[in-house]
């Protein structure tokens, strides 16, 4: 965060770059660590998405300070990760999983929409590599197509969690998978 909170300092878009390049692989790293050293747990989890949302609104704060023109693009994208992600990856917490990251076990689709490597490069660097190439526009129209993957997988979720409750197949002390 030390070199997002640089970047917006000295408007250095080099910088910015390095800001994002280190909170990415760093993301990535340590939940590989996590999980090679079997070292995971729902609260590490919990503060791993916590950090995520901060370290993305630190990194987009320097980023609208040096091109405020991005600002459509960015709080569109802030709105779906800050709020509307963070619900749908708590989620994991309604099940017994110990991260979103084994949320196939719940729902395959919403799995591979939202945390397969393929979908969290999509959902979390499309937005700003477009506007790092001053594509606002197709930035903002990105972010609204996250936005309702996003809002899909919810509304995906409560009406399985709805079914399995009805049905008596989801008690909060029972097993609450919903996949076959």
């Amino acid at each position: 965060m030390g070199l997002a909170v640089w970047a917006g300092y000295t408007g250095s878009v080099p910088v910015l770059v390095a800001a994002y390049i280190v909170y990415w692989f760093g993301d990535m790293a340590d939940g590989q660590a996590a999980r090679r050293m079997n070292q995971e747990t729902r609260l590490g989890a919990v503060f791993d998405i916590v950090c995520d949302r901060a370290s993305t609104m630190v990194v987009a704060a320097a980023f609208l300070r040096i091109d405020p023109d991005s600002t459509p693009a960015i709080g569109i994208f802030l709105f779906q990760f800050c709020v509307v992600d963070t619900m749908l990856s708590l989620s994991f917490l309604a099940f017994d999983i110990v991260s979103p990251n084994y949320f196939y076990r719940v729902d395959r689709s919403i799995y591979r929409m939202n945390w397969t490597h393929p979908a969290k490069a999509l959902n979390n660097s499309l937005v700003v590599l477009l506007c790092l190439a001053d594509l606002v526009w197709p930035a903002a129209l990105a972010a609204l197509v996250v936005l309702g993957v996003k809002v899909w997988s919810i509304a995906r979720l409560l009406v399985a969690t709805r079914g399995a409750s009805s049905r008596g197949e989801l008690t909060p002390a029972g097993d609450r998978t919903l996949v076959p």
